[in-house]
């Protein structure tokens, strides 16, 4: 069964409280937050009102997102995970993301994986003491320091710490890495939350594939959301699945909520068939 969930970036103008109530009327059982939003968090709303709404409304908060450029450890980069951690766990996230430096610089083999190992290093246990996860997201652009989830696993292991990273499976993220066409592992023991979103323009090479191209998914989807969420599935993984569209044409949809639950039910049918 679909385990359905919204990240906000799929309505990033409405409303903290109104997009965790439309989420609900959907059939999700959660939505992630961010704080990359074009206004204050919540709306100004404090972090202990969020967490009383979602007790209230009988949803998870599956995470809140996020810190930029993770992989790229220094004082500046401590103090804003000690505060995104703060508020994650001040309105009960089960964990806060982490996106790799994506500029084009630390690409250098040996160089990104050192980098990504000693981030976690320092990461761990601010992590173990808050009692909160971290979810690693590698992004697939080719001039991304964290392209493959492999790597992510590999420093993961070699910093002993299995209890508290995990990774996002993005759908968008894992084709652009090609990591569908050379049939990679997936690890979905590794993964916390996967996020999705289609491609509909076919005429988009996959190094023209950007954020504002990702739409809600149906039958024109290139990119195998379908396919990627059923290997998962079958491979025994059974959290959430949650849109995260960036285009324009679904933030400015008149009624998300409808839009959103065909999509939902789309992919449903599909995994059934």
């Amino acid at each position: 069964m679909l385990i359905k969930a919204l990240n906000h970036m799929t309505c990033p103008s409405m409303p903290h409280d109104v997009f965790m109530h439309m989420a609900k009327e959907i059939g999700c059982v959660g939505v992630h937050y961010r704080n990359d939003l074009d206004r204050p968090l919540f709306e100004g709303h404090s972090p202990e009102s969020v967490a009383e709404l979602a007790k209230n409304s009988g949803m998870r908060i599956t995470g809140l997102a996020q810190l930029s450029q993770f992989n790229k450890w220094n004082s500046e980069r401590e103090t804003q995970v000690k505060e995104l951690i703060d508020i994650a766990v001040r309105i009960g996230a089960a964990g806060i993301g982490l996106i790799p430096l994506c500029d084009g610089t630390g690409t250098a083999d040996g160089e990104r994986q050192q980098n990504l190992k000693e981030a976690l290093l320092h990461l761990r246990p601010i992590l173990e003491e808050a009692g909160i996860q971290g979810f690693i997201e590698p992004l697939g652009f080719a001039h991304c320091s964290l392209r493959h989830k492999s790597e992510a696993v590999d420093a993961i292991l070699s910093v002993n710490g299995e209890a508290c990273f995990r990774l996002v499976h993005d759908t968008f993220h894992h084709y652009l890495a090609n990591e569908c066409a050379t049939g990679a592992t997936i690890f979905p023991d590794f993964t916390g939350i996967v996020e999705i979103s289609g491609i509909v323009d076919s005429s988009l090479l996959p190094s023209q594939m950007q954020d504002e191209h990702r739409v809600l998914v149906d039958e024109n989807d290139v990119i195998g959301n379908v396919a990627q969420i059923k290997e998962l599935m079958l491979a025994g993984y059974s959290g959430p699945v949650s849109f995260e569209p960036f285009s324009p044409l679904v933030h400015n949809l008149e009624n998300p909520a409808e839009e959103i639950a065909k999509s939902f039910d789309y992919i449903s049918a599909q995994l059934g068939a």
